[in-house]
């Protein structure tokens, strides 16, 4: 017995303990049953867990405040594409980082959400200098329609689920519009000289033309952002002087960084713009757009990630 535990002790302290303490990844390994569902970011993962509930293992590949564009393979990876059953992606060039993308097409059970909706509703996918703009999860209204084919996939390994698929899908889908128009609402009461959006990176698009916008043909002249739609660019003084431009001309007095985006290219803007003596301040507070906020936070999930964007926004346009 004693040498049991010293034995134990010795490996928790070579840092492989007793027994496994992965978390959701460790739990998500377990041989129990479950159908091994896994997502390419906590943003989809969080909308296959409110469908699958009990009767899945769901997992976010790319986890914390990682960049999901630039987003490269590391240990352990491939065991998690490789033993999950079905593989949720945002697709419309996404996740491009080169080893992820070429491991998920050759994978199995893989669906690209974002490219289900272009079938569906080709008009829908915003296009920004040549490219398709693949952040359609900032339009609730519009990200809805990705719970079809998760309950359809769902239900395609598990068919004695599949009611209770149809069922949760229903009633996230019902969830989804009533936050939809409660945002919406709020962001309706703020005046439009007001409702001007500088971001990191170009990211806010489709949540511009849904919410800012009030129903504008021009509405892209409602948000600008230093970076293209991968903050993973070079930022030339070209750029820097089109942003200050924009703030100029709509008075725009307040930019808002992202969660996990360097703010570099907006703390340039901001002290550029003071010097010639325009008044530039970065919010209190960082908006969520490629993540999901830390466990226990405000917007650790993806409804509670738009409704907290939408609270930041009003209070720092009043």
């Amino acid at each position: 017995m004693f040498i049991r535990i010293l034995l134990c002790a010795l490996l928790c302290i070579l840092g492989v303990g007793c027994s496994k303490g992965d978390g959701p990844l460790d739990e998500w390994m377990q041989p129990d049953g479950k159908i091994k569902v896994l997502s390419t970011t906590a943003i989809i993962d969080d909308v296959v867990g409110k469908i699958g509930k009990e009767r899945i293992a769901h997992l976010s590949l790319i986890t914390g405040e990682m960049d999901p564009h630039s987003y490269e393979l590391v240990k352990g990876d491939d065991e998690k594409i490789n033993r999950a059953t079905l593989i949720f992606c945002h697709g419309l060039g996404l996740e491009h980082g080169a080893s992820l993308r070429l491991k998920l097409q050759h994978a199995e059970g893989v669906t690209y959400l974002g490219d289900y909706i272009k079938e569906k509703q080709p008009g829908s996918i915003l296009m920004r200098k040549g490219q398709e703009d693949p952040h359609i999860w900032m339009d609730i209204f519009l990200w809805k329609e990705v719970i079809d084919p998760i309950v359809k996939e769902l239900s395609r390994v598990d068919p004695e689920g599949a009611l209770f698929y149809e069922q949760n899908g229903n009633a996230l889908r019902e969830e989804m519009l009533a936050v939809h128009e409660k945002i919406r609402a709020q962001i309706l009461c703020v005046p439009q000289e007001k409702r001007f959006l500088v971001t990191s990176h170009d990211a806010f698009n489709y949540f511009t033309k849904r919410y800012l916008a009030g129903g504008e043909e021009n509405w892209s002249l409602r948000f600008q952002a230093p970076e293209g739609l991968a903050p993973d660019g070079q930022l030339s003084c070209f750029d820097i002087q089109q942003i200050i431009d924009h703030l100029h001309a709509h008075n725009i007095h307040v930019v808002f960084p992202e969660s996990n985006v360097s703010k570099d290219s907006l703390r340039k803007i901001v002290s550029a713009s003071s010097e010639k003596g325009f008044s530039i301040k970065l919010s209190k507070g960082p908006l969520y757009a490629d993540s999901l906020g830390a466990p226990g936070s405000d917007a650790d999930t993806y409804l509670k990630m738009m409704e907290h964007n939408v609270s930041l926004l009003v209070h720092e346009w009043q």
